[in-house]
């Protein structure tokens, strides 16, 4: 038996769908992880062949054709010399498990099924997987070393791991595909200190990362001693090879190449995740540039920074469309903000056309007060004029709402929810305050104007407009709104919280009324626990209220 083992753990972006491009860019990397960084072991994440989450995907025969394929080239071409552990689809006739391979000296030695198949929040897998009712622990041997192998959820559950330890591992690797949300990282340490204590087991727990539509997953692999000490996570949102030593005697691993992170703090890597999301939205939907209205607010000038940041100044544009209600200031700040950043700033004043619609309607509207009939018409004709740019010269539109505005429909659909991604859409408004201030702490200069963030927030539709006169002050909507979608509390459990019961009553039907806008909402990354859209899927007729 040797006395170490080295282990290179593949953290980068395998993106769904790309099959022939995984499979190319596996190959490469396992010559690089044996050849430059002499591992014995080179571990990939979760379904690295077909990308995660596939989705119905997982429904096309071909893709699960090429899939399988692609696994045995993977095989062929690069496994001399080295053991290899990768994830994918395997189809058995009608029934189709969530396996990893263990690949070596051009064959497929070894096959694990996944034994937990998520089914809540973000996942769906026992929609497209099973799980084989004679599979069991998966050990093999590396230089004398018996080596184990459970994926993602199992760790999650005791007896997958134990039942891998109690067949011989004293290692186990543990491939996953875990979105990012606010608070997980301690949640996973604890984990794995847990299962580490209970079974005397090391874990190697290798996380894929990149932007894969609502999802973000942000890598930050970690392992952890047989004593149940867990080492700094890898730094989050970073493509990188994490290469350890492991102490066969002691259990323990030391690291070879580690980046770790300089700044874990809630608001640093809630930065980061959206910045990744824009970053790989664009990247694989074949766009470079981008589009955005700056407003002078809070929410589009957080927007362009995150866009600056992710796609730099010369490829975003933002567009100023100045109406009769806005506010000098408003465009004061929205060119002090471009001029620091270096973007390029349009300005397309919308008086004319606002007026040729009210024109237009005046016949029909006759005897009518202005309502917000009026407030979104000028939305609208904002939006209309940001698809034209984006039509005419190519580049995503990004949209600046964020979830405490698409929780109680304080968004224009068709207006300011036009765009094909929406950044900070589950972000609350106090936090995206909270992203604001964090953000013009780094890298020199304030990025996003004090007087943006100083202001009170106003959509500027009507004269003398404030947020304020159409909903609860932030601090006391985003709290109740915390305990409605992220926690799923009832509406006696919210007012025995101390809130006013009439005010809750209020924002909880605005929430309800406003789920069809929601279902037309364009994608954003999920950074919190129970994001809009693929994670809590309300219908739009619901007769329920509680």
């Amino acid at each position: 038996m040797t006395d170490t083992l080295r282990i290179a753990m593949a953290q980068f972006d395998f993106p769904v769908g790309g099959v022939d491009g995984n499979v190319a860019r596996i190959i490469e990397l396992i010559a690089e992880a044996r050849d430059e960084y002499e591992a014995d072991i080179v571990l990939f994440p979760e379904l690295t062949i077909s990308g995660y989450p596939p989705e119905d995907l997982l429904m096309r025969p071909s893709f699960l054709a090429d899939c399988e394929a692609g696994l045995h080239a993977v095989a062929k071409a690069a496994t001399g010399g080295i053991t290899v552990v990768v994830g994918w689809p395997e189809s058995a006739g009608s029934i189709l498990y969530n396996a990893a391979s263990v690949l070596r000296e051009g064959r497929v030695e070894a096959t694990y099924r996944k034994r937990e198949l998520p089914n809540y929040n973000v996942f769906d897998e026992r929609r497209y997987f099973h799980v084989d009712p004679d599979g069991g622990a998966c050990v093999f041997d590396v230089k004398g070393v018996p080596v184990g192998l459970v994926i993602c959820e199992d760790l999650w559950f005791a007896e997958p791991l134990a039942d891998t330890v109690a067949a011989g591992a004293q290692l186990v690797l543990v491939p996953n595909a875990s979105p990012f949300e606010r608070g997980k990282h301690a949640q996973r340490d604890a984990l794995l200190a847990e299962r580490t204590k209970e079974t005397g087991a090391a874990l190697a727990y290798l996380n894929v990362v990149g932007g894969q539509d609502a999802l973000v997953f942000d890598g930050a692999a970690v392992v952890a001693d047989g004593d149940g000490t867990v080492h700094p996570a890898a730094a989050a949102f970073a493509d990188q090879w994490l290469v350890v030593d492991y102490d066969v005697a002691s259990r323990r691993f030391a690291p070879v190449l580690w980046m770790d992170d300089g700044d874990e703090s809630m608001d640093a890597l809630a930065w980061r995740a959206v910045t990744r999301g824009i970053q790989d939205y664009c990247r694989k939907n074949g766009f470079s540039k981008a589009w955005l209205g700056l407003s002078g607010g809070l929410d589009s000038s957080v927007v362009l920074a995150l866009a600056v940041d992710a796609l730099g100044a010369g490829n975003v544009t933002a567009v100023r469309m100045p109406s009769r209600y806005t506010a000098g200031l408003s465009n004061d700040l929205a060119q002090e903000q471009c001029d620091a950043l270096g973007v390029k700033l349009l300005a397309l004043p919308i008086e004319q056309p606002f007026t040729g619609f009210l024109d237009t309607l005046a016949t029909t509207f006759e005897g009518r007060d202005p309502d917000t009939t009026e407030e979104n018409l000028q939305s609208r004709i904002r939006g209309t004029l940001m698809m034209a740019l984006s039509n005419k010269f190519g580049g995503l539109l990004l949209t600046t709402g964020n979830k405490s505005e698409y929780a109680v429909g304080y968004a224009t659909i068709y207006g300011d929810m036009c765009g094909g991604y929406a950044p900070i859409k589950d972000l609350y408004k106090t936090e995206v305050y909270g992203l604001a201030k964090w953000r013009n702490t780094v890298g020199g200069a304030p990025v996003i104007p004090p007087g943006v963030i100083s202001r009170p927030p106003s959509a500027e539709l009507r004269a003398n407009q404030t947020d304020q006169d159409s909903l609860p002050p932030y601090d006391v909507l985003d709290a109740i709104l915390l305990r409605f979608v992220d926690q799923e509390q009832s509406r006696d459990e919210i007012v025995a919280a101390g809130f006013d019961a009439g005010t809750v009553d209020r924002v909880l039907r605005l929430v309800r009324i406003s789920e069809w806008k929601r279902h037309q909402a364009a994608p954003g990354p999920k950074v919190s626990r129970r994001a809009f859209g693929r994670e809590r899927r309300y219908p739009i007729s619901n007769g329920y209220v509680g």
